[in-house]
């Protein structure tokens, strides 16, 4: 495997296949590595943490790396160029040129993280021109930025066929994600793919000291797993979530998106299976914050 890190060293022959990746490596990405090492003569991974995707610098920095790593599950899985950019690569001093999907990059997730599908839409055009890809792999997980991405392609005519492959689950059935750090009022916790939410406010109620607010609301989540695990033994009815209806529309993007919410509502499914908690017969009204 070759690793490059400008763009004038890739010198790529072949019908290539590419997988955009901010790194951190897991069974997803290499389901995504396996499929382009069967499909294409050459596969090309880029490894990329792209600044732009981010709302500030220090979660930027918590992000996590560990490139030896990265580089050898790469090698293993049969990649033949890992592409290792750095900033000023992607970004030169005046850069000033963005890529907007303006509604599938304003809704859901991109309603609460401005700009986020911005910087995704415009890296991924940037390596797709420097790679040159026959074909580009992306997981399922990631409903709302294979629809951004897709979207850019078809508007732009980006001659690259996007492929989108299923969702890569653990043991108990629970979407594959890189581990992260969480951070509140300045203290790191280690990172976790899935964390006990359960004692996760009383952790931080021992070792911060947070605004009542905030501990008023922790006081609130307590109360309703209390009540959760009470009724477990009583009841066997299971929560209802309610999933927006997005598709206001019959075009594509509406479509899109629509699945994109089915398949969330499948997570939510295998979820529960995998969990099997039950919850309550009872109103909540009582569990409101004191």
């Amino acid at each position: 495997m070759r690793v490059v890190e400008t763009p004038s060293d890739l010198q790529l022959e072949g019908e290539i296949g590419f997988v955009p990746t901010m790194g951190a490596f897991h069974d997803g990405h290499l389901s995504l590595f396996r499929a382009a090492r069967e499909e294409n003569e050459v596969v090309v991974v880029s490894l990329f943490v792209n600044p732009a995707q981010f709302d500030e610098d220090e979660d930027l920095g918590r992000y996590p790396r560990n490139a030896t790593r990265d580089f050898e599950l790469a090698d293993e899985a049969g990649v033949d160029v890992l592409f290792v950019p750095n900033r000023d690569e992607m970004y030169p001093p005046g850069f000033q040129t963005w890529v907007e999907v303006e509604q599938l990059g304003s809704m859901l997730e991109g309603q609460h993280r401005p700009g986020h599908f911005r910087g995704v839409a415009t890296v991924c055009l940037k390596l797709f021109n420097l790679v040159r890809p026959q074909r580009a792999y992306f997981g399922q997980k990631d409903a709302q930025q294979v629809a951004v991405v897709k979207q850019m392609v078809r508007d732009l005519a980006v001659p690259v066929e996007i492929r989108v492959l299923p969702t890569v689950r653990d043991a108990r059935s629970r979407a594959m994600t890189r581990p992260c750090a969480i951070s509140i009022g300045g203290c790191v916790m280690p990172g976790s793919r899935w964390p006990n939410v359960a004692s996760l406010s009383t952790t931080l109620s021992c070792r911060i000291r947070l605004p009542a607010s905030v501990l008023a609301i922790m006081g609130f989540f307590r109360r309703c797993l209390s009540a959760i695990e009470t009724g477990a033994a009583s009841s066997g009815r299971r929560p209802e979530v309610k999933f927006p209806s997005i598709n206001r529309g019959n075009d594509a993007r509406s479509n899109e998106l629509s699945l994109a919410s089915a398949r969330a509502r499948e997570d939510l499914r295998r979820t529960r299976r995998a969990t099997a908690i039950p919850v309550p017969n009872a109103p909540l009204a009582h569990l409101a914050p004191a």
